[in-house]
């Protein structure tokens, strides 16, 4: 696009671009760039559309479709990498597996008090999935946060329960105990098993 653009040309683009981005974020296999501007052309033209809202309505259902099978068949991947590795994580040194089925290895063990569930705490954490990615960081923003430990996932609120004040773990967290099925967001994936490095340095009430 030249730099000798109008204003209505500006934002013209930019509502072009906006389109592009959402197509981009939320892609599908085999979308068509040349459809979509052809798409857009036509009703901004007022040309008749040449296909039948049955026509439509089957297209988009089998898309719909597809994508739900290409999501399902990633959560089973992710599902059994994460079982896989918690798995072996088990085996090593150092690492208490509890009833549920949560991981935790003691990196610090502090002397202060234990929060319950009804407490609010501080903590510094660091997240990753098993891959290592970070997805969030507190330690990274230098901001520790408070929470009520019955208000964030199961392995968190279980693990707190066990972590006197002063302690350092890194927990281990299968799905059932994180985001499950659900997720969270666009970095945890369904089915996605956790890490978390969590220090405890406070009980606030």
């Amino acid at each position: 696009m030249s730099n000798n653009y109008s204003t209505e040309e500006l934002v013209s683009y930019g509502i072009g671009r906006q389109m592009g981005q959402q197509l981009a974020d939320n892609p599908f296999d085999g979308v068509s760039p040349a459809a979509v501007a052809q798409g857009l052309l036509d009703a901004l033209n007022g040309v008749e559309m040449p296909y039948s809202n049955e026509q439509m309505q089957a297209a988009f259902g089998e898309i719909n479709e597809r994508m739900q099978a290409k999501e399902a068949e990633q959560s089973k991947t992710l599902a059994a990498a994460g079982e896989a590795f918690l798995a072996e994580n088990a085996k090593k040194a150092g690492i208490t597996v509890t009833a549920s089925g949560l991981q935790y290895e003691v990196i610090t063990q502090g002397s202060g008090a234990i929060p319950t569930k009804t407490s609010k705490v501080k903590t510094h954490y660091h997240g990753t999935l098993i891959d290592g990615t970070v997805f969030d960081s507190s330690v990274n923003r230098g901001q520790p946060i408070d929470f009520p430990v019955g208000g964030v996932i199961a392995g968190w609120t279980e693990a707190l329960q066990l972590m006197p004040v002063g302690s350092k773990w890194r927990l281990y967290i299968p799905h059932n105990l994180a985001y499950g099925e659900r997720g969270a967001g666009a970095s945890i994936k369904p089915y996605s098993a956790l890490i978390f490095d969590v220090e405890l340095l406070d009980i606030v009430s």
